[in-house]
């Protein structure tokens, strides 16, 4: 992860996705879950990990908000810039 650097919202998501993918898997692991059942760690870890994975995918539901509208918006552009280099024509792109 880079620190201290600027980053665009679809790089904020990515890593946030990232994070939770991470944090699920240490959730799912089954050396955690014996930690747990084996009463080695404070049972309320699980809740409180189970937090980190549902406020992680709260703060991702708003970016991704962000990071659509971006996508509407630039969809919109690019195809008003389109239709203005044919002419209003809507001729087919090719590849």
């Amino acid at each position: 992860m880079r620190v201290n650097v600027a980053m665009l919202p679809i790089e904020i998501l990515q890593e946030l996705n990232s994070c939770y993918l991470k944090i699920q898997a240490i959730a799912q692991n089954e050396n955690w879950l014996l930690l747990i059942a084996d009463k080695k760690i404070d049972p309320e870890a699980a809740t409180h990990l189970g937090d980190v994975l549902h406020y992680l995918s709260e703060a991702m539901g708003c970016v991704e908000e962000i990071v659509e509208v971006k996508t509407i918006q630039n969809s919109r552009i690019i195809n008003s810039k389109l239709k203005t280099i044919r002419g209003g024509k809507k001729a087919p792109l090719s590849c």
